[in-house]
C-alpha cells in the first residue's frame, strides 16, 4: 500500500492531488506542522529531512514533489497525468522546475524568513522582498496562462496541481493578492481544478476550501 505524509494546505497538497487522480488506493497521514509533527522522531524516520510530502511504498520512500509528481505520473499510466510527445515531456520538466525553484523559494522568505538570516530585525525586509518576487512571479504564470486551457493546453498533467497550490497560496494571508481581479487567468485556472472530483476530495480531506 501506498502511503502519503501530508500537511493540510502545505506544499504536498500537490502531491496528494496527483495521487488521487490515479484512483489507485493509498494511505494518508496527515502532520500538523504548528504543533511540530514534522520534527518528531517517528516521522524523521520516514524523512529524516523533516518536511512533506513523502511517499512510501513498503520500506521505500520518496521525497520532493518534483520527483513524486513524475513518479505517480510514470507508475500510472493509465491517469494520464504525463504526456507521451517528447516535447511535452520537455515542457512538464520545463514548469515543474520553474515553480519549484522559484515561486517555492520565493514564498519561503515570507514564511520562512529564519531561513535566511539569523538577525530578525531583518525579517521585514527579507518578507517584503519575497512577496514582491512572488507578485513578479505570479504575473509571469499569468501571462503563461492567459491562453486558457491546462499548462499544457488541452491537456491535463501533473503541472496544473502544483498551479493551484501555488495558486491557494496567493490568497492565503500571507501574501494576500486579489487572485480573480490580479490574475484572471490564473483563477479560472483555479475554478477548472476544483470541478475536478479528485480536486474536491483532496481539498475537503485537508479541510480547505474550493476556489470560487
Amino acid at each position: 500500500m501506498t502511503t502519503l505524509y501530508y500537511a493540510p494546505g502545505a506544499c504536498s497538497l500537490t502531491s496528494h492531488i496527483a495521487l488521487e487522480e490515479t484512483g489507485a488506493p493509498y494511505k494518508t497521514v496527515r502532520l500538523d506542522l504548528a504543533k511540530g509533527d514534522q520534527r518528531a522522531p517517528e516521522y524523521l524516520a520516514v524523512n529524516e529531512r523533516g518536511r512533506v510530502p513523502a511517499l512510501v511504498e513498503g520500506d521505500w520512500v520518496l521525497t520532493e514533489n518534483t520527483a513524486i509528481l513524475r513518479h505517480i505520473a510514470r507508475t500510472h499510466p493509465q491517469a494520464g497525468l504525463w504526456p507521451e510527445a517528447p516535447r511535452d515531456q520537455a515542457r512538464v520538466d520545463e514548469w515543474l522546475g520553474w515553480l519549484s525553484t522559484n515561486h517555492h523559494p520565493a514564498y519561503a522568505h515570507i514564511r520562512r524568513a529564519g531561513r535566511y538570516t539569523n538577525d530578525e530585525s531583518a525579517f521585514p525586509g527579507i518578507q517584503a522582498k519575497g512577496a514582491e518576487t512572488c507578485g513578479d512571479l505570479f504575473t509571469m504564470t499569468e501571462v503563461k496562462l492567459s491562453n486558457g486551457g491546462w499548462a499544457l493546453g488541452e491537456r491535463y498533467s501533473v503541472v496544473d496541481p502544483y498551479l493551484l497550490l501555488f495558486w491557494t497560496w496567493g490568497r492565503g494571508p500571507a501574501l494576500g493578492f486579489d487572485m480573480a481581479e490580479r490574475f484572471p487567468a490564473w483563477t479560472r485556472h483555479a475554478r477548472a481544478m476544483a470541478a475536478r472530483p479528485a480536486v474536491e476530495t483532496v481539498f475537503a480531506r485537508e479541510g480547505l476550501t474550493l476556489p470560487e
